[in-house]
């Protein structure tokens, strides 16, 4: 097999940091396009590039395009991995061109797995899942705040953008239907996973758009990825509590809302839930562990394609 070449490239709004190989140079070019088109002659210049990068949100779209219009390889890793590993080398001092070189050597030692790459219309789902996101929780925000007496112009204007809010939801709910109707595989998974009791459109649209690995990865990877995967505490005679860590805030949020609906409307939840507090488990743990189930037999759904029956539960 031929030597992978290790593009390590720290990513931030106005520039790309690029280490070719761990003793190569390291050069900035722009995030931008004619900044991506430089790299791009660059890596043209390698047998097998691979590039690795940290995940740090939309700064990396533009990357995530031009590489997959070259087929080359990408790994996303969380930026946590990258820490902590340096941390172990002893490298205290952070520079964009140090950490570049750190995720080289990362990179080599770990050899990461490619990241799959989402489709351009999953891309503009995700962005818009994204952005309703945020209206929802600015809304609750303002729900919050407490009215002032004797101030009609404030609660004029509370209501205004209460009702400014709602509408700009009902607008993003909208697209997002739009947006997975015109692509017949986001399509289809969005309507598997809304066969699920206590799954409505907003959690299958989240799914879908925030996590594509779904069906693709095996069930103890795919419950460590959402962040419902316990983890044990044990050392020497200890042994102490195992607990979550880590994973898609954002999913398991709205994984979290759904299996609350689950336990009320979903008879093999409901079973799996009520069965696990007669055993004396803490009903927050009981949750986690239903929500652990859903989104492993959500996993299986799809990557069997097949949709959802009690007894699978």
């Amino acid at each position: 097999m031929s030597a992978i070449d290790y593009v390590g490239i720290d990513v931030s709004k106005a520039h790309l940091d690029v280490c070719l190989g761990e003793a190569g140079p390291v050069f900035r070019v722009g995030n931008d396009r004619a900044g991506l088109a430089r790299l791009q002659r660059r890596l043209g210049r390698l047998a097998h590039p691979h590039v690795v990068c940290e995940a740090t949100g939309g700064y990396t779209r533009l990357l995530l395009e031009a590489m997959a219009g070259r087929a080359i390889a990408v790994s996303r890793i969380n930026p946590v991995r990258i820490r902590h590993y340096g941390r172990a080398l002893g490298k205290l001092a952070k520079t964009d061109a140090i950490d570049a070189g750190l995720i080289v050597r990362f990179a080599r030692a770990m050899q990461p797995a490619a990241t799959p790459m989402p489709s351009a219309s999953q891309v503009q789902l995700t962005e818009l899942v994204r952005r309703r996101r945020q209206l929802v929780e600015e809304l609750a925000r303002q729900k919050q705040l407490e009215p002032i007496p004797g101030q009609p112009v404030i609660a004029a204007s509370r209501t205004r953008h209460l009702d400014f809010l709602k509408a700009e939801i009902a607008t993003l709910d909208a697209a997002i239907t739009v947006q997975i109707e015109h692509d017949d595989q986001l399509a289809h998974r969005a309507e598997l996973l809304r066969t699920i009791p206590g799954f409505g459109a907003v959690v299958a649209a989240t799914l879908v758009a925030e996590l594509p690995e779904l069906g693709q990865i095996g069930p103890k990877q795919i419950a460590a990825l959402v962040g419902v995967a316990p983890y044990n505490n044990d050392s020497g005679a200890l042994r102490g509590q195992a607990h979550i860590r880590g994973g898609r805030l954002s999913v398991r949020c709205m994984l979290y809302m759904a299996t609350i609906a689950a336990i009320r409307c979903n008879p093999p939840v409901k079973a799996f839930y009520k069965r696990l507090r007669a055993q004396g488990k803490p009903a927050k743990l009981a949750i986690v562990a239903a929500m652990r189930k859903l989104i492993i037999i959500a996993n299986a759904m799809i990557a069997n394609d097949r949709q959802w029956t009690n007894d699978q539960a």
